[in-house]
């Protein structure tokens, strides 16, 4: 089954560079191009092995590909040795405020990973008002291409708050004109996080409504689904879920950060991947993506609360825990959430503002140093807040079936967090980095070609991006040029906040933001805006 489908993507690709021609030598000759970029291994994107060529950039876009030994430019970089690919493309990223800040905007860790465009607003949350987003986005400049969705969970949190309990046609009503506002906007589809409250308190009948909204817009459906592991309706059934929602609204569905998380579904890839293949062979579009990591990260809330304790807001979670009732039910659910995580020492705090002490540290050892039971230590904090975790909970076994699947996107779900701030994952810095490292490099997981495939023309066929994703005639120049042995990362779990190393150039909408391994200070990221 894998084979076919390999070998159907790879004829797909061989027809669409066949409809792009190369430039010839007689066509270069006495050619001018603002920049040349000579004698690289072209990996196209395509999934094709790589070919020699040169490639010419006129304004933000390729002019020519193939050999321009006769042609000038303002600029021309020696690839000789060097891969040349499209700019990656992180489906999933949570650098959407980061970006709009006056500090980040520069995006120098997404620019360290090859990545040139990012998908933000993820997971259900994220701006209603697209509009103004593109706005903020916009202020201080940009170092990447930012694509946004419209967001499920802020939408229901606009019109019902964090009421536990199904919509009214009144209220569906507003939900769908607030999507609809949004992709008039030109979000890229919906994302949802139905794991997550408020998202949690829809049913499946919400969120197939609020996905055909999108459909005439050529939007796709992204979400965190319902359950990864077994809190609620267990993993497959959540999986099931997304390809429901694909299949009644006619629109493309993306299981996000796929995964089997802890130990009770390890081992359940499989099945999972079956799903999606017949649900492919029954004319379900549906995909994936994925970081390439053992371990997720989440709010400690998220983790082990259960969302019943959530609805309607702090006040009244604070409420329940005051209440001996409540707080022994809620204590009984924290143990059973623990468990499924595989333990307290499985959970690394990343970042909380009340308490910065606890960063980096797992909830074991806070919990020994307070001598408390780490249940008790839990809920101490949840009376102070809710810190932001790293969860050890996935088995590689599992993490390298999902990788290898031809549906199987890249993405990051980073954030973009100031310098030395608390202890992120290191996905941040480095999820791209790593899957060329270790998957591509040292592990052999996944074959290079395959790999740019699924971080570039993959993501834009998904989402529908027409002239990104690939190296051919017209296409944007967004580009990476780096040399395989030596990309690298230090970002590590306990030591996060390390750039990746090894790209030599970054080229974004033309521009070149990388160049010779240091940053050039351009900003000439877009808001990239869906239309019809």
């Amino acid at each position: 089954m894998r084979g076919r489908a390999v070998l159907a993507a790879a004829l797909v690709a061989a027809a669409a560079l066949a409809s792009s021609p190369r430039a010839s030598t007689a066509q270069a000759t006495g050619a001018s191009f603002d920049v040349l970029i000579r004698h690289g291994r072209v990996v196209d994107g395509t999934g094709n092995p790589w070919f020699r060529a040169d490639i010419g950039i006129r304004g933000d876009r390729i002019a020519a590909v193939g050999d321009l030994s006769g042609a000038t430019a303002s600029r021309t970089i020696d690839a000789e040795g060097l891969l040349v690919t499209p700019g990656f493309i992180d489906t999933h990223s949570h650098a959407g405020g980061g970006l709009a800040s006056q500090g980040l905007s520069h995006a120098r860790p997404l620019l360290a990973q090859g990545i040139t465009t990012v998908f933000v607003n993820p997971d259900g949350g994220g701006p209603v008002d697209i509009a103004a987003q593109r706005t903020a986005l916009l202020e201080h400049g940009l170092g990447v291409n930012a694509a946004p969705f419209i967001s499920h969970g802020s939408v229901r949190g606009e019109v019902m708050g964090m009421d536990d309990r199904l919509a009214s046609d009144a209220e569906l009503e507003r939900m769908r004109g607030l999507v609809r506002a949004g992709m008039e906007a030109g979000a890229w589809g919906l994302s949802s996080g139905p794991f997550y409250a408020p998202g949690s308190y829809s049913d499946t009948r919400e969120l197939v409504e609020l996905a055909k909204v999108v459909a005439p817009f050529g939007g796709a459906y992204q979400s965190h689904i319902r359950d990864e592991s077994d809190y609620t309706i267990g993993v497959v059934a959540a999986v099931d879920e997304v390809i429901t929602v694909a299949r009644e609204a006619g629109i493309a569905g993306v299981w996000t950060h796929a995964k089997a998380l802890g130990p009770p579904v390890w081992g359940f890839s499989m099945a999972l991947i079956r799903r999606l293949e017949q649900a492919r062979a029954e004319g379900v579009e549906v995909y994936a993506d994925q970081y390439p990591y053992p371990a997720s990260a989440t709010g400690l809330t998220a983790a082990l609360l259960p969302r019943w304790a959530q609805a309607g807001g702090g006040d009244s979670l604070q409420a329940r825990l005051a209440r001996p009732d409540d707080l022994a039910r809620i204590r009984e659910a924290v143990v059973e959430n623990l468990a499924r995580r595989g333990g307290a020492d499985r959970i690394q705090f990343r970042r909380f503002r009340d308490d910065a002490s606890i960063e980096g540290r797992t909830l074991a050892a806070v919990a020994r140093e307070r001598g408390l039971h780490p249940v008790d230590a839990a809920l101490d904090l949840f009376r102070q807040g809710s810190p932001s975790i790293v969860s050890f909970n996935m088995h590689d076994d599992d993490v390298r079936a999902i990788m290898v699947q031809p549906f199987t996107m890249t993405s990051s779900d980073g954030d973009l967090v100031p310098w030395q701030e608390g202890v992120p994952h290191p996905r941040s810095y480095a999820a791209f980095t790593r899957k060329l490292e270790t998957y591509v490099r040292e592990l052999g997981v996944v074959d290079l070609e395959a790999a740019i495939r699924s971080m570039t023309s993959l993501p834009a066929q998904v989402y529908r991006m027409p002239d990104r994703g690939v190296i051919r005639v017209g296409a944007v120049a967004d580009l990476a040029v780096f040399d395989l042995a030596r990309v690298h990362t230090e970002s590590q779990f306990t030591d996060p906040h390390h750039l990746s190393q090894g790209m030599a150039w970054v080229v974004v909408n033309g521009e070149p933001a990388i160049a010779d391994g240091d940053f050039t200070g351009a900003l000439a990221g877009r808001v990239l805006l869906k239309s019809r």
